[in-house]
């Protein structure tokens, strides 16, 4: 796998960062209408055109991905290394919940 699973800590220093990462939150519209983090690209990993929105994106950028729990992210980063993403993936562990759970304490 050519993903990299990463706390919330990692997450938000990259977040960040000078670099041009480019966030994607996977979840349905009803969830990110919720809580997101920062403005998000929103691709719901359950459309029937999630492929083809994906195969959209910029290969070459690195991509910051969370969903809820950190499963349909994970999902979604390996999908986008065997389709030819050639920039950093890193998986939000625990998703969008750790991120919430941690900014509360």
């Amino acid at each position: 796998m050519k993903y990299t699973d990463i706390n919330v800590n990692e997450f938000s220093l990259k977040l960040n960062s000078d670099y041009n990462y480019v966030l994607l939150d996977v979840r349905t519209a009803n969830e990110v209408a919720e809580a997101h983090i920062g403005e998000p690209l929103n691709i719901d990993i359950f459309e029937e055109d999630f492929a083809e929105k994906i195969a959209k994106l910029d290969k070459s950028k690195n991509y910051l991905v969370y969903c809820r729990s950190g499963r349909r992210s994970a999902s979604a980063c390996i999908f986008m290394a065997e389709n030819g993403f050639t920039g950093e993936l890193f998986n939000l562990e625990g998703g969008i919940l750790a991120w919430l759970s941690q900014q509360a304490n």
